[in-house]
């Protein structure tokens, strides 16, 4: 029976920023024909062979970068100097012979940058309607806390905006430094809440989500979205039948509230129905209609229609 003098491995590795790597691969001098590669794989990435040898002893070493591949005694070694929050990732290290491939080594290495003892980012909903031109005022929460900070960088806030008929989010607004509030919790004196806010008066073209973004000692966290819904103003459509004795002006079937664009506003649209007809014609055959239909208090059209 046949026996290896190895055994597949994946396990996990934890670093700091700038801290120096070391992966190591069993190798077998007496393999024959036999190549060893190291291979990293990112999330939505391609794999890449970052480093490659043969069984046998061999004094080559390769270099891509900060990384370093090359042979010791039993061994193919990986070695990350100075590894960086792009080093995240799974590195295999495979053996192929003969056109058969195996996995001999994984591990997967996820570096760490300072820690910014942010604990979580809120935002809260709008609880009254939003009309064109009222002022708004978006709020986000930071909530750290100083026992887990490592990272004394200061928090920049961002604001950006999603819309359905927009594909890539828009950025509204960057946060100053000493436009927010912190007070510690009663509970416990190393939590802290930041409240960042932002605020302007809307137009019907702000309709959207706006996200805060906030970036930190190289990561960035997003809040959970805040919903800005621009309501129209109420229009009221009448008819006037011009048939009727007292001139009675009748609601038209819907009054509704419109989101609409403030370029493109339509005002106060009355329809006027006038009908030129005698009662004999009214037994005898189809009447006709004069319809004016007035779109603003300066122009009106009209147009005839069949009964």
């Amino acid at each position: 029976k046949q026996t290896t003098p190895y055994h597949q491995i994946f396990d996990t590795k934890n670093v700091a920023v700038e801290e120096n790597v070391t992966l190591n691969c069993f190798r077998d001098r007496l393999w024959h024909s036999t190549n060893l590669f190291w291979i990293r794989l990112v999330s939505q990435s391609f794999p890449e062979i970052v480093g490659s040898t043969m069984s046998y002893d061999s004094p080559i070493i390769e270099n891509i970068h900060h990384i370093t591949t090359k042979q010791e005694p039993g061994t193919f070694v990986l070695h990350i100097n100075g590894a960086q929050l792009s080093d995240t990732a799974v590195y295999y290290c495979i053996k192929v012979r003969q056109r058969k491939m195996t996995f001999l080594k994984g591990t997967f290495l996820q570096v760490k940058g300072p820690d910014p003892g942010i604990t979580g980012v809120t935002q809260d909903s709008l609880s009254n309607p939003v009309h064109p031109g009222d002022p708004v005022t978006l709020q986000c929460s930071v909530l750290s806390n100083s026992e887990n900070r490592t990272c004394t960088e200061d928090h920049s806030v961002y604001w950006y905006r999603t819309k359905p008929d927009e594909s890539h989010p828009s950025l509204m607004y960057s946060q100053g430094n000493n436009s927010y509030d912190c007070e510690r919790s009663p509970e416990a004196a190393s939590q802290q809440k930041c409240v960042y806010s932002f605020s302007r008066n809307v137009s019907s073209s702000d309709t959207g989500t706006y996200y805060c973004a906030v970036a930190t000692c190289g990561e960035i966290l997003f809040g959970n979205g805040t919903k800005l819904n621009i309501e129209g103003k109420n229009f009221l459509l009448t008819t006037m039948d011009l048939d009727e004795p007292d001139g009675k002006i009748k609601p038209a079937v819907f009054n509704d509230s419109l989101q609409i664009h403030e370029d493109s506003l339509t005002y106060a649209a009355p329809t006027f129905i006038k009908r030129n007809t005698r009662k004999a014609e009214r037994r005898n055959t189809r009447a006709t209609e004069t319809m004016c239909i007035y779109s603003d208090v300066r122009a009106f059209e009209c147009g005839k229609s069949e009964a």
